[in-house]
């Protein structure tokens, strides 16, 4: 099952462009094209409070080489942020309105403690998903940037002739190239210094964390996934049946479940493209 209406949560009419940022490089589609550009070492660094781009010179020529503006004409562009730009939690609820005025300030009100920035200063989207969990609660996966880190991405391309319509987070559309299962499965996206993992029960996203590495070592990323192991065996009552991996070079050892390597019809997913190919293939 594609978690598509999870991973698209911000809507627009298609992009003729897509750009994934990562602190490495800059992906892009264009035309069934796709291709990525490594950026010199300190051009970009994700956080969701400071300012992430640190080279804007070296970012803008990026943006002009892959697409060069032709007239005066705006091209759409949709935007993919690197995981630790945003903070993506999965909220439950024993009730949760109807109106979209009431979801949305709900949704605002659960996660301002969790920020760690101005909620007031801040761009949020969420999902509802479907039906209940084994706790009779509605689930909700919310989506909240800073406008200020958002701000500083979308400038970029304004200057360069573009109207930034979607934007997302990366290993959200990244889940559009999950194929699910009715048991509990464990995604786990490595990006240079960054370790996504996110757990999907039923189709359902249960779990999303993005943590920094000091150095991505087998024991640090064992340090993370066997807590996760532990969370859905606790939490969700069933033990993970598979582990998906995008970006490793190696699988670490040790594993209690069935390790598979994240696909696509496209390309092969890795480290700075998955939620580009996932992206397309949510088209």
């Amino acid at each position: 099952m594609s978690l598509t209406s999870i991973s698209r949560l911000v809507k627009d009419p298609p992009p003729s462009y897509v750009f994934e940022f990562s602190e490495e490089g800059l992906a892009y589609a264009h035309g069934g094209r796709t291709g990525f550009v490594p950026f010199p070492l300190g051009t970009l660094q994700a956080s969701p409070t400071e300012d992430n781009i640190l080279r804007s010179e070296t970012v803008a020529a990026t943006i002009g080489r892959i697409a060069p503006a032709v007239g005066s004409k705006r091209r759409q562009a949709a935007i993919l942020l690197p995981d630790a730009a945003a903070r993506v939690s999965v909220l439950d609820f024993d009730s949760f309105p109807d109106a979209a005025s009431e979801q949305m300030s709900l949704v605002r009100f659960r996660v301002k403690k969790t920020v760690p920035f101005d909620i007031e200063s801040a761009s949020v989207s969420y999902y509802v998903q479907p039906g209940a969990n084994r706790h009779g609660k509605k689930e909700v996966v919310a989506a909240t940037v800073s406008l200020d880190v958002l701000a500083r991405y979308e400038a970029l391309f304004r200057s360069a002739g573009f109207q930034p319509g979607d934007v997302n987070v990366s290993a959200l559309s990244a889940l559009n190239l999950y194929r699910g299962s009715e048991g509990v499965d464990v995604v786990a996206k490595l990006a240079g210094r960054l370790l996504t993992v996110m757990v999907v029960a039923a189709g359902k996203l249960k779990l999303f964390r993005c943590l920094e590495m000091e150095q991505a070592s087998p024991e640090e990323i064992l340090s993370v996934l066997h807590p996760t192991f532990a969370y859905a065996e606790d939490e969700l009552g069933s033990p993970a049946s598979r582990l998906i991996l995008c970006g490793f070079e190696n699988v670490p050892a040790g594993l209690p479940c069935r390790v598979e390597g994240l696909r696509s019809q496209i390309a092969e997913p890795n480290a700075f493209n998955a939620g580009l190919l996932g992206y397309l293939e949510a088209e």
